[in-house]
C-alpha cells in the first residue's frame, strides 16, 4: 500500500470550501465510520486545518498540491482519502493500490506506521520499499513487481523529490504508472518552478495552502547567538547546560561532524548519539529508536533527519551549522513545536555564516531575536571542550586537510546563496559581532 520511502487557490465552489473550513469532526468531512473510529483510537479528535481543507477535494477525486507547516497533520490529509477509496474498492482485485514516495527511508517507515495504524481494523497491508532509487530497482529487477494498476501516487516532501537528485528515478517511476491515477503533492515548502510540478503529471489540481509560503508555527520560539567561529563549541555547551533534561536535535552540515560532535559531547558526560547518511540503515534506525526511547536526549544529525520525521517530545532544535539553503532551516526547526505543542529553536551563527542567516530571515519575512550572554562565562568551558575534542579526534580523525577546508570555503563563498555585496553584510552584522 505505501510503496515508497513512504495563495490559497482551491478548486470547488465557495460553499464546499466554507464547509471544509468549518468542519470540526472527521465525519463532517465525509470520512466513513470505520476510519473515524481509527482516528479516535489514534487520539485525532478533530481535523487539523490542512486536513479540513484538503480532504474534501481528495474525496471528490481531485489531484492536490498542498502546502502546510511541519507537524500540521499532512500524512492524515492524504492517508484518509486513500484508505476510504480503498474501502469502497475492497472487492476489486488489486495488487498495489497506492504508492507513497518520500526522500528518506526513515520518513517512509513513519508514513507506513500511520497508514497501518489507521488501517489496523480493515486488514491494511503496507510495504516499505525504500527511497525512489530502491523502488526503481524493484521495478527493473524484481519479476512480477509492477505499478501499472496504481490508483494513487503521493509525493511527500514533494519539493525535495522534484529536485535534480531524484529527477531520473522519479521520471522512470512515473513512466511505469497509469496516467489516470490521482496524484497528491504535500510539503512544508514548495518549489516555485512550474516545470518541476508538471513532471508529476497533475491534472487540474486543487491547490491548498494553509500557511504562508515559508513559515514556522507560532508556538515555536526562535533565537540565535552571534558567535566567533573558534568559540562555537563553547556556546553550544552553554546552551546544552541550560537544558540538560530536554530532548534536543542538533543539526550540522557534514557526516563527519555528527560523529565528532557526538563523541565530544559524550566525553563531556552528555548522552549524545549521531545519525547521518553515511551510516547503515540499521544503525540509523537504531539511533532514532534510542532517541525516541530517551536512552539518549541529544541527537546530532545532518539534514537526512530534517524532513518529515515526527519524534514525540523534541523540545529543542539547535542549528550548529547554518544551512546554505534557507528552506532547510524551515524543515529543521519543524522537528519541534509539532501538533500545537511549544518548542524552541536556537542557531549558532558565526561570522562566515552570517549571510546565510540573513537569507533565512528574509525567507521567513521577520527578524529572529538575538540572545545575549556574558562571553567570559561561556569561554570558561573552553578547557574541558578542548580536552574532550582532542580525545574525540583520536577516534574520529578529520578527513579533510586545512588546504581542503580553505578551498571549500572559497567555493561556498561563490555559490548563489551568498550575495556579493559584502558591504551590506558588514553593516548588518558587524555591530553585533563587535558587541560580543
Amino acid at each position: 500500500m505505501a510503496n515508497g520511502d513512504a495563495a490559497v487557490e482551491v478548486g470547488g465552489n465557495g460553499e464546499q470550501e466554507a464547509a471544509a473550513r468549518q468542519a470540526s469532526t472527521f465525519a463532517e468531512l465525509g470520512i466513513c465510520a470505520e476510519l473515524v473510529e481509527a482516528c479516535d483510537a489514534m487520539g485525532w479528535k478533530e481535523p487539523t486545518r490542512i486536513q479540513a481543507e484538503a480532504i474534501p477535494h481528495a474525496l471528490q477525486g481531485k489531484d492536490l498540491i498542498a502546502l502546510a507547516q511541519t507537524g500540521s497533520g499532512k500524512t492524515g490529509a492524504f492517508a484518509l482519502p486513500i484508505l476510504q477509496e480503498l474501502l469502497s474498492n475492497r472487492q476489486a482485485e488489486q495488487s498495489f493500490f497506492a504508492c507513497v514516495l518520500s526522500p528518506t527511508r526513515e520518513l517512509a517507515i513513519q508514513i507506513a506506521e500511520q497508514f497501518e495504524a489507521l488501517g489496523s481494523a480493515i486488514g491494511l497491508r503496507c510495504s516499505v520499499v525504500g527511497t525512489p532509487g530502491r523502488l526503481l530497482d524493484h521495478l527493473t529487477e524484481t519479476k512480477g513487481f509492477s505499478l501499472k494498476k496504481i490508483k494513487y501516487l503521493v509525493l511527500d516532501e514533494a519539493d525535495k523529490l522534484l529536485n535534480v537528485e531524484f529527477e531520473k528515478s522519479l521520471d522512470d517511476i512515473l513512466s511505469e504508472m497509469p496516467k489516470d491515477r490521482r496524484t497528491f503533492l504535500f510539503s512544508a515548502t514548495m518549489t516555485k518552478k512550474v516545470n518541476k510540478l508538471q513532471r508529476a503529471c497533475l491534472r487540474n489540481p486543487a491547490k491548498v495552502e494553509v500557511s504562508s509560503k515559508y513559515s514556522t508555527v507560532d508556538s515555536l520560539k526562535q533565537e540565535f547567538y552571534f558567535v566567533p567561529a573558534d568559540d562555537k563549541d563553547c556556546y553550544l555547551l552553554h546552551v546544552l547546560n541550560e537544558r540538560l533534561e530536554s530532548m534536543i536535535m542538533i543539526f550540522v552540515r557534514t557526516c563527519e561532524s555528527t560523529r565528532l560532535l557526538a563523541l565530544m559531547l559524550r566525553n563531556l558526560g552528555l548522552k549524545a548519539m549521531s545519525i547521518s547518511g553515511q551510516m547503515s540503515q540499521d544503525k540509523r534506525l537504531g539511533a532514532l529508536n534510542r532517541f525516541k526511547a530517551k536512552d539518549c536526549n541529544i541527537l546530532i544529525c545532518t539534514d537526512v533527519a530534517s524532513r518529515g520525521l515526527d519524534i514525540q517530545g523534541v523540545d529543542m532544535v539547535i542549528n550548529y551549522d547554518i544551512p546554505m539553503n534557507s528552506k532547510d532551516y524551515v524543515h529543521r526547526v519543524g522537528r519541534t513545536a509539532r501538533a500545537g505543542r511549544s518548542g524552541y529553536a536556537v542557531s549558532l551563527v558565526n561570522q562566515y555564516e552570517a549571510q546565510w542567516f540573513v537569507l533565512i530571515e528574509q525567507l521567513l519575512g521577520k527578524k529572529i531575536d538575538q540572545c545575549k550572554v556574558d562571553r567570559d562565562e561561556v569561554l570558561i568551558l573552553k578547557g574541558p571542550i578542548s580536552d574532550a575534542k582532542r580525545i574525540a579526534l583520536t577516534v574520529c580523525p578529520p578527513k579533510t586537510s586545512v588546504f581542503d577546508s580553505v578551498n571549500l570555503l572559497r567555493h561556498v563563498c561563490n555559490t548563489k546563496y551568498v550575495q556579493k555585496d559584502a558591504y551590506l553584510l558588514a553593516i548588518h552584522f558587524m555591530p553585533r559581532y563587535l558587541a560580543l
